[in-house]
């Protein structure tokens, strides 16, 4: 029997009762001690890459950033939990939810807009990408703006403690473990570390020189690891192999970003748990925060690591 049946038959709706009685149920409720990979830019799992649609496994990606801190596995979980990602035969339940992500029409009018990018005129909760965005929203409204209840977004989202923690283990099943980086990845990581809050500046190739640009930090940071690398981001992207699509990032790969990969214009090196350094904007100084590789201008990344041999 599907999720969806079982909850069905166990009077358990999705997102069902009135908002405020939501909220008040939350505090009511203690919630277990299971935590969520709090990372927003995860690497998928292999698992998660076999069991979910790659069109579906986008979208998760792309409609987290409407909630700062929410983890796209999180949604993901959610999806699996509600209809194994829209294979339910029929995605309506007894209580009257419907759709991919198991709304009540009037819940989901409350969240659909503003209409997402390739949303239906008008949103319907029948619709993956109105459905998963508007469950972004719905969790941001109740706690998972930066993580900070995420559980009882969830909870609030369907009121079962075993919901709950089914999507947590889910959630956590769909990120990849982290690597550690060992040799020049770990030496490469270790330099761009010491060099967090280092000004930007454009041009820079270190604290001599006032700070660094984006590729300024990258090339000495894996200069620190004894690997020479070229000095601007293009360069830098068209010097070593490309990661092939759905390879999972390692400590030490650098990130690149622009609007193609002939005008690469930003450069960072991850960190690991969906983090990369980053030297940004000017104005700005060096940086830790998500590696956003599920951004539109994400181009691809590189192993500068692979070249000294036994990195990983």
């Amino acid at each position: 029997m599907s999720s969806l049946l079982t909850k069905a038959v166990a009077g358990i709706g999705c997102a069902v009762i009135a908002l405020p009685v939501l909220a008040a149920l939350v505090i009511a409720a203690p919630l277990s001690n299971m935590t969520s990979a709090s990372n927003t830019s995860a690497t998928p799992s292999k698992h998660a890459r076999t069991d979910i649609p790659a069109r579906l496994l986008a979208l998760y990606q792309r409609a987290a950033l409407e909630c700062p801190g929410l983890s796209w596995t999180t949604l993901a979980a959610i999806g699996k939990v509600e209809t194994d990602h829209a294979r339910h035969p029929t995605m309506v339940s007894a209580a009257g939810a419907v759709g991919p992500m198991q709304f009540l029409p009037s819940t989901f009018n409350a969240y659909a807009h503003p209409i997402p990018p390739g949303g239906k005129r008008p949103p319907t909760p029948w619709d993956a990408v109105d459905a998963v965005y508007a469950a972004a929203r719905l969790l941001c409204a109740n706690g998972a703006r930066n993580s900070k209840n995420l559980r009882a977004a969830i909870y609030a989202y369907n009121h079962s403690h075993a919901y709950v923690n089914e999507v947590l283990k889910i959630s956590h099943s769909y990120a990849a473990a982290t690597l550690t980086p060992t040799g020049p990845a770990a030496k490469a990581v270790a330099f761009a570390r010491s060099q967090l809050r280092t000004p930007y500046v454009w041009g820079g190739d270190g604290p001599s020189e006032g700070g660094f640009d984006c590729s300024g930090l990258t090339k000495a940071a894996y200069h620190a690891a004894g690997i020479t690398i070229p000095r601007v981001a293009q360069a830098q992207y068209d010097a070593d192999p490309h990661l092939p699509k759905g390879t999972p990032f390692a400590p030490g790969d650098l990130l690149f970003f622009g609007p193609s990969p002939r005008h690469i214009t930003h450069v960072a090196l991850y960190t690991g748990a969906g983090k990369a350094i980053d030297a940004p904007h000017p104005g700005a100084v060096v940086r830790q925060a998500p590696a956003h590789t599920a951004a539109a201008d994400f181009q691809g990344a590189t192993r500068p690591a692979a070249r000294a041999g036994g990195a990983w």
